[in-house]
C-alpha cells in the first residue's frame, strides 16, 4: 500500500503539454504510478475538479536567512513553492570570512533583517548547504555570489583585479561549485559586485561553464542603458561558453516604456546564435530594493562606514544630490530619481517605522523637509538597512517577456520590513490568476511549464519539474476558478486562496489549505545530469 493516492485530478505535468486526467500514486516521497484504478493507499485525496501540477520552482529568492530563521516559510509553500534558488545578486553568506560575513550581514539587512543571536556555524557552501539539509519547508538550490567573492579576495576598492587575486575567486568559486551550488549569481549595480569589469565576469564564468552551471546576474542596469546592460551579459556568456540567465529580466524607467519587445528580439538573436539563455520575471510592475541601492556607486567605495560619513558630509551631500536629481545616478540605473516611486517597505531601527508605506516625496510634504535630505536622514538613523519598493515598471514590458519561450517565474521576493512587496506571497497564484485566467496573456499549460519544467532543465534537475514516475513528489493542488493572490501592497502578508494542497518531497506542507508543522525540504546540490 503506498503513501498516498490523489485521485480524479487534471493533471498538468510541466511539460507543458495539455492536461489529462489521471490517478497520482506517492511513496516515500516519489511518484510510484500515474493511471486509472490504481490501488489504496494510507491516504487518499478526491481531486475532482482541482490541478495537480509539479511544485513550483522560485528562480530568484532572497530567503536565505529567512528559511532558517522562519522554517514553516509560509510565503513561500502557500503559493506552492517546493524549490527555490538562493545566493541572488551577488551577496550572500557562503562562502565567506569572519569580517566580509560582518559586512555582507550589514549591507544586506534590508533584504534579510538582522537576526539576533543567530547561529553563523559556516563557512563554506557545503556548510550553508548542510545547515539546511537540517530541515527547511521547501527545498532550495544556491547561487555562489559573486560580489561576496570581491569582498572576500579584493575588498571594496573600485579597481580591477590583479592575476593572483583573479585567480583566488575562481578558486572559491570552483570550491563553491563543486561543493553544489548550481552556478553564479552576480550584482553589478552593488558594491563591489559592481566593480568587477567585463573580463573578470568572463574569466570567472569559465569555471562555471566547466562545471555545467549557469551565470545569474542583476546587470549594471534595467533603466537607461538597460539594452547595453543584457548586451554586456550575453557577450559576457557567449566568450566564456556559460549559461546564462538573465535573472528578474526586466525593461524599467520611464526610457524604457514599450521596449520589452527590443529584449525579446535580443533574446532571440542570442538564442539562434547559440546562447543557452534563459530568464525569470515577478509579475507585477513595481520592483523593490534596499534605499542605499540608489546611491551613485562611488560613495560606497571603501566600504559602509565610509559611505555613512559621505551622507554626513554636506559637500558629498550636494553632489549626491545634484546626480540623483539632476544627471541620474547609476545606482538609480541611470535615471533621475522621481521621489514619488520611492516607498519605504521596511526599517530595521522602530524609530523610523511612522516611514513604512510612504513615499519619499509624501514624507518630504508633510514634514516640509527636502526629499533628499529625508533620503539621507532615513539611510543614516537606519544604517542602511532601509528596504523599499520602487513604482517605475511598465506592463506591456511585463507581458512581452513573460510570454517568451525562454521565461520562468521568479519571485525576487524579500520576507521583512513592514510593508515588503506583495510578490513574496502571491507571485506564482497572480501567474495563473491574472495573467491566465483573467487575461489570457499565456494558456495554463504553458504557464506551469514556464514555472515548473523549464526552470529545472536549467537546474540540470533529473527528477524534478514533472509529474513522471520516478518523479519526487514536489506537488500542488489547486482549484484553477479560484487560485487568486490575496497579497496587496497594503496588505502584503496574505495568503494565497485556492491552493489547498502543497507537496515537498512526498510530505504535506499544505494540508487543507492550513500550513503543517512539516520541514520537509532539503538542499538541491548541483548535478552535470
Amino acid at each position: 500500500m503506498t503513501d498516498l493516492l490523489i485521485t480524479g485530478a487534471l493533471v498538468i505535468d510541466g511539460s507543458g503539454s495539455p492536461g489529462y486526467h489521471a490517478d497520482v500514486a506517492v511513496d516515500a516521497g516519489k511518484i510510484v504510478a500515474i493511471g486509472n484504478d490504481l490501488p489504496a493507499a494510507d491516504r487518499t485525496i478526491d481531486a475532482d475538479g482541482l490541478v495537480l501540477s509539479p511544485g513550483f520552482i522560485d528562480m530568484h529568492s532572497h530567503s536565505d536567512l529567512q528559511i532558517l530563521v522562519n522554517p514553516d516559510h509560509t510565503a513561500k509553500v502557500s503559493q506552492g513553492v517546493t524549490l527555490e534558488v538562493l545566493g541572488q545578486d551577488g551577496l550572500s553568506f557562503a562562502p565567506i570570512d569572519d569580517p566580509t560575513r560582518a559586512v555582507v550581514r550589514r549591507q544586506i539587512a534590508g533584504w534579510n533583517g538582522e537576526p539576533d543571536d543567530f547561529d553563523f556555524s559556516w563557512s563554506t557552501v557545503a556548510g550553508y548547504l548542510d545547515r539546511l539539509d537540517q530541515g527547511i519547508a521547501c527545498n532550495a538550490a544556491y547561487l555562489v555570489p559573486q560580489g561576496t567573492l570581491r569582498m572576500m579576495v579584493v575588498g571594496t576598492s573600485n579597481r580591477r583585479a590583479t592575476a593572483d587575486e583573479l585567480a583566488q575567486m575562481k578558486q572559491l568559486l570552483a570550491d563553491g561549485l563543486r561543493d553544489g551550488a548550481v552556478g553564479m549569481s552576480s550584482g553589478l549595480t552593488y558594491t563591489p559586485g559592481m566593480f568587477a569589469d567585463t573580463d573578470e565576469l568572463v574569466a570567472l564564468c569559465e569555471v562555471i561553464a566547466q562545471y555545467s552551471g549557469y551565470y545569474a546576474p542583476h546587470q549594471r542596469s534595467y533603466g537607461k542603458g538597460a539594452l547595453e546592460a543584457y548586451a554586456e551579459m550575453v557577450d559576457v556568456a557567449r566568450r566564456s561558453g556559460c549559461a546564462l540567465h538573465l535573472t528578474h529580466a526586466v525593461m524599467n524607467f520611464a526610457p524604457n516604456a514599450g521596449r520589452g519587445v527590443e529584449l525579446v528580439a535580443m533574446i532571440d538573436e542570442a538564442l539562434a546564435s547559440g546562447v543557452d539563455l534563459t530568464t525569470d520575471t515577478y509579475p507585477y510592475l513595481p520592483g523593490a530594493t534596499t534605499l542605499a541601492a540608489i546611491l551613485p556607486s562611488w560613495t560606497a567605495e571603501g566600504g559602509l562606514d565610509a559611505l555613512l560619513g559621505r551622507l554626513r558630509d554636506p559637500e558629498a551631500r550636494a553632489r549626491i544630490t545634484y546626480e540623483l536629481e539632476q544627471v541620474g545616478s547609476d545606482g538609480c540605473h541611470g535615471c533621475v530619481v522621481e521621489w514619488d516611486t520611492i516607498e519605504i517597505g521596511g526599517v530595521r531601527n522602530p524609530l523610523l517605522s511612522d516611514a513604512v508605506g510612504s513615499t519619499i516625496a509624501e514624507l518630504s510634504a508633510r514634514s516640509g523637509t527636502p526629499a533628499a535630505d529625508i533620503f539621507f536622514d532615513l539611510l543614516i538613523g537606519d544604517d542602511l538597512a532601509t528596504s523599499i519598493l520602487q513604482h517605475v515598471g511598465h506592463e506591456e514590458n511585463v507581458r512581452a517577456i513573460m510570454q517568451h519561450p525562454s521565461h520562468t517565474g521568479g519571485s525576487d521576493g524579500i520576507l521583512v520590513g513592514g510593508k515588503p512587496h506583495p510578490r513574496s506571497w502571491g507571485t506564482f497564484p497572480r501567474y495563473l490568476a491574472h495573467y491566465v485566467r483573467e487575461l489570457g496573456v499565456l494558456e495554463l499549460a504553458d504557464c506551469i511549464h514556464h514555472l515548473t519544467g523549464r526552470p529545472a532543465r536549467r537546474l540540470r534537475l533529473p527528477d524534478r519539474g514533472l509529474v513522471r514516475e520516478g518523479y519526487a513528489a514536489d506537488l500542488v493542488l489547486f482549484d484553477p476558478d479560484k487560485i487568486r493572490d490575496a497579497a496587496t501592497f497594503p496588505e502584503p502578508r496574505q495568503q494565497a486562496e485556492g491552493i489547498p494542497y502543497v507537496f515537498v518531497n512526498g510530505t504535506a506542507v499544505i494540508d487543507d489549505s492550513h500550513r503543517t508543522t512539516t520541514r520537509p525540504g532539503h538542499a538541491i546540490r548541483r548535478t552535470t545530469s
